[in-house]
């Protein structure tokens, strides 16, 4: 039997709420939009549906991946023959707190955040409203941009492990660049946080976000689908700079190029596959070492 018929009952059965999708298109659910079907898809609400998922998974002898918005994921064009699943669906939760503390689902995307720390005049999340993920990911990632990461402004975690739930202070999330407790311990699934802000002033604040979104137009290929910036920083080198100088802008392999505008960037041109964008980053990779003597890093994360 395959699994999936298992996976549908048991899910129907336990679980009827919760939204399944079959064979759904994973350029529908990354940012790059590319990727191949997904065998399921299950959008859970809660974070106690998504452990059920999880269990129900497991009981099926099928992989899982959990993502949110798919900001930083390039999937293969023949698909996953696994389990998908989506908080940013569903998982909306968000409530406000006392003294500047708002709590909030992985699913909730770190801009709808922002926003709505801005329309309660809480400061502190100004650098988040440009990034289009979701608050699972920023926490997974240590996401941060001008300035500003999620280790400023997160008090604690609640995430899934094997062993059950826990609740984790921002001292042992072990939070640094684009690196947490949750890079190293990928079977824990973050299934929400709560973040500590300073009051401010509307306007202000606002304006801030207006501030940063129009440098980050004015400098990103955000007309174009892409994962964001393809590549992590180097210690004591900017990425960007390194692919730039070595006069890789640009460069193209079949619909994925380095952007002209900011050479951190893959883009997808238009059709690009997976094999585009990984041949191209490859040869990114070995020009830059080449040249410079630096091995870059992906920042996105492949999944096959």
């Amino acid at each position: 039997m395959d699994w999936t018929t298992l996976f549908d009952k048991r899910m129907a059965e336990r679980l009827p709420e919760v939204k399944v999708l079959c064979d759904e298109s994973m350029s529908r659910h990354t940012s790059f939009r590319i990727g191949g079907p997904a065998r399921r898809m299950a959008c859970p609400g809660t974070g106690e549906q998504l452990a059920a998922v999880l269990e129900i998974a497991k009981e099926c002898g099928v992989e899982t991946l959990v993502i949110g918005k798919g900001t930083n994921l390039l999937v293969a064009d023949e698909g996953l023959d696994r389990v998908v699943i989506d908080t940013s669906a569903a998982m909306h939760a968000m409530g406000l707190g006392e003294d500047g503390r708002i709590t909030a689902a992985a699913g909730v995307s770190l801009v709808r955040l922002a926003e709505f720390a801005c329309r309660n005049g809480l400061t502190g999340l100004e650098f988040a409203h440009g990034i289009p993920g979701t608050l699972g990911g920023a926490v997974c990632m240590n996401a941060g941009a001008y300035g500003g990461e999620m280790v400023q402004v997160l008090e604690s975690v609640t995430a899934l492990f094997p062993d059950g739930v826990r609740v984790l202070p921002v001292e042992e999330l072990d939070l640094r660049y684009r690196h947490s407790l949750f890079t190293d311990h990928p079977e824990a699934v973050v299934l929400g946080a709560t973040v500590k802000l300073e009051q401010g002033e509307e306007a202000d604040i606002r304006a801030k976000m207006q501030e940063l979104m129009g440098r980050r137009k004015a400098t990103q290929p955000l007309e174009y689908p892409s994962a964001g910036s393809t590549f992590k920083r180097p210690v004591g080198y900017f990425a960007g700079t390194l692919i730039d100088q070595t006069g890789l802008k640009g460069l193209a392999v079949g619909g994925a190029q380095v952007s002209e505008k900011h050479a951190g960037f893959v883009i997808n041109t238009g059709g690009a596959t997976f094999a585009d964008v990984t041949e191209l980053m490859e040869k990114v990779q070995q020009a830059v070492f080449d040249a410079a003597g630096v091995r870059l890093e992906p920042e996105v994360r492949i999944i096959r």
